[in-house]
């Protein structure tokens, strides 16, 4: 991973011996940054660029580190609809430009942001896109070696003051967790198949003392975790496809103040089962492992950065959901882990199914822990894109939004550029999955693609409150829980691309902001 090293004074830097081979500024308005060598750069761009102030540009500047700087504006960023995002995004190109013109070792340089709180974090958002925009595919760095990610190291500086050490180590911690979560979701499916995927969470949290256990015994899955079995009924004859659930645990030095408990969605391919995809529509379903990802990014940062007073639980259900002789189908019923008895309503809704075990095992393990918040992480439906297009949803049972989590990730999630849109769980969710008959307890799903799907992101958390036994866990309950869904559907890889498009890592970067 390329490191990054906070600068303290620029000009102190530039006027001793360094390596960085290129300036790359950042500015909301490159007019106004008062620096000898940046406002020459600037002037050499206008000369040459009547859109210099609007668009990337690279300008030869003698004295500049490499003789050449990179101008990267961000554009507006004080009307109502500008946000964080604009800063990471131009540091970004900054650097993958830096990087084309063959730099190795660029120097950042941010101006400071207007005084406006929605740009509070707006140095760390922006070291984050600058590091982050140069992780590459784990097939290409296993091919081709190190030569995909030519840079080693960024230094970082804020015109005036306002990044030191202690950011640089908090930006380095978490693109570990966000890099990781991209090399799981992003990873083709044989690379990351269930088994390997389990081997690469393994090796990843060597010596993090994050506690790593995988559950792959056939027998014991059937018996603790009957709907993800279902799911990988057909794949569970190919034994380079056979599920697993693993098991993450961080504890933080000190007393625990809460406890959150995420069960994550791994789906390393889902090809619908017999509810087969077609039309084109399974290209991109080996990034249907996303939200295991992210959680598993998220612990991994959490204990990088040595968070304090949280500890984390996760249980990440990774299941090849196949199509075969052995495949589950729709109308059969299943008991889940919770004893509920399940209709499968359409095969390609199988994530809910893996989900529903695991929200159930961390149930019964959240009745044990201290003040704990239980979360579903998945890209779950197609109805989010649809909805609130590149956006995390996160929907909160009673417990939770008394507790105001979704609120908070909203919240904490436009400050840190990893936004969500909050939504609601309502009653005619609950009957959208409620029985037909009494040879059930709940339907899965109906057999229409969410995207045309009245409510198509919302009804199927009632449907892992009602499977995982969390709906006898309400505010009306002896013992409520707070539990909160979160769909990234839509947000799980950039410009909606799930076959070439980039895997985001969201929501890694909201959950530290809110849960730290």
């Amino acid at each position: 991973m390329t490191r990054l090293h906070a600068v303290a004074q620029l000009d102190a830097t530039l006027a001793k011996k360094h390596s960085y081979d290129c300036l790359v500024v950042v500015a909301h308005d490159l007019a106004t940054v008062d620096h000898k060598l940046l406002v020459q750069a600037f002037a050499a761009a206008r000369a040459i660029d009547a859109k210099a102030a609007s668009a990337l540009s690279l300008v030869a500047v003698a004295g500049a580190p490499g003789g050449r700087v990179v101008l990267a504006p961000t554009g507006p960023v004080t009307r109502d609809h500008d946000d964080v995002r604009r800063y990471a995004e131009a540091a970004k190109k900054g650097v993958l430009r830096a990087r084309d013109a063959g730099a190795h070792e660029p120097l950042v340089v941010m101006a400071p942001p207007p005084a406006d709180p929605r740009h509070t974090h707006a140095a760390r958002v922006a070291a984050l896109g600058a590091i982050g925009g140069l992780w590459e595919p784990l097939e290409a760095r296993e091919a081709l070696g190190a030569s995909v990610e030519p840079i080693t190291s960024i230094g970082f500086c804020v015109l005036g003051g306002g990044f030191a050490a202690e950011d640089a180590a908090w930006v380095e911690a978490t693109e570990a967790g966000l890099r990781l979560a991209r090399d799981l979701c992003g990873t083709e499916p044989e690379r990351m198949s269930p088994p390997r995927f389990a081997e690469y969470c393994v090796a990843a949290f060597k010596g993090t003392g994050v506690k790593v256990s995988v559950v792959d015994a056939h027998k014991t899955l059937v018996k603790d975790y009957p709907l993800l079995s279902a799911v990988a009924r057909a794949s569970i004859e190919v034994e380079r496809h056979r599920p697993c659930v693993v098991r993450l645990e961080y504890t933080p030095k000190g007393k625990v103040a809460r406890t959150l408990l995420f069960a994550g969605k791994g789906l390393t391919y889902d090809t619908g089962g017999a509810d087969l995809k077609v039309n084109g529509a399974m290209s991109g379903m080996s990034r249907d492992k996303g939200g295991a990802a992210a959680v598993a990014g998220f612990v991994l940062a959490a204990a990088k950065m040595g968070l304090g007073g949280v500890k984390v639980v996760a249980e990440l259900g990774v299941v090849r959901n196949s199509i075969g002789a052995e495949s589950f189908v729709s109308d059969e019923i299943i008991a889940s882990h919770a004893g509920v008895r399940v209709r499968i309503g359409n095969t390609d809704a199988e994530g809910r199914l893996v989900l529903a075990d695991l929200l159930s095992h961390l149930r019964v393990r959240a009745a044990k822990e201290v003040n704990p918040r239980i979360l579903s992480v998945a890209t779950l439906t197609g109805h989010a894109g649809r909805a609130v297009g590149p956006y995390n949803i996160a929907l909160d049972n009673g417990p939770a939004r008394q507790a105001a989590v979704s609120e908070s990730l909203g919240l904490q999630g436009d400050l840190w550029g990893d936004p969500f849109e909050v939504s609601r769980l309502r009653r005619e969710d609950y009957e959208f999955v409620a029985p037909r008959t009494k040879a059930d307890d709940v339907l899965s799903c109906n057999n229409l693609p969410s995207s045309g799907t009245a409510r198509g992101h919302q009804f199927p958390m009632a449907f892992l409150a009602i499977a995982s036994g969390l709906d006898k866990h309400g505010t009306d309950s002896k013992q409520p829980m707070c539990f909160t869904h979160v769909d990234i559907g839509g947000s799980g890889c950039e410009g909606g691309d799930w076959q070439h498009g980039r895997p985001s890592a969201r929501p890694v970067v909201a959950f530290l902001a809110a849960f730290s």
